[in-house]
């Protein structure tokens, strides 16, 4: 059984309570439970953390290369929040690594403010889905599985 890391970065421990007109009421433990039974159907398990520090996100972005090469991962869904918008260091531990990572946003980012409409990670990663709430972690969860299934053994 394969892995998928589901990585969130900086804020997004206050989803349910964070500004909820636009990013809802789950909570990132309900985020969490979802990706599982996204997983589930695909035979995968989940790993799931979320960090307000670039350096540790950065450092899981390291760790899921050395497990894709190893076998042991499938790829990663990475909600970046605002790093997003501002961290060429996090752009450049993807292109560093041989792993597929999902960009994913729980907003419609290019309807909002102006500074959200770049992304850094886009250029290096393997898709992006954005605007669908909280369903696009699911979606990147089904995507990343049918990715592996169709990839070469």
């Amino acid at each position: 059984m394969s892995t998928i890391l589901i990585l969130n970065g900086p804020n997004l421990n206050l989803l349910g309570t964070r500004e909820p007109t636009i990013y809802g009421a789950t909570t990132l433990a309900d985020v969490e439970q979802l990706c599982r039974e996204a997983a589930r159907p695909h035979g995968h398990e989940i790993d799931f953390r979320q960090s307000n520090h670039e350096g540790v996100l950065i450092d899981a972005i390291h760790e899921a290369g050395r497990a894709f090469k190893a076998g042991t991962l499938i790829g990663v869904a990475f909600n970046a929040g605002a790093y997003t918008h501002s961290s060429v260091a996090l752009h450049d531990a993807i292109k560093g690594v041989d792993v597929p990572v999902i960009e994913v946003h729980i907003s419609n980012v290019h309807a909002r403010e102006s500074f959200r409409h770049h992304s850094w990670l886009s250029p290096v990663a393997a898709g992006i889905i954005v605007g669908f709430g909280v369903d696009g972690y699911a979606m990147a969860v089904d995507a990343l599985a049918r990715r592996a299934a169709k990839a070469p053994r």
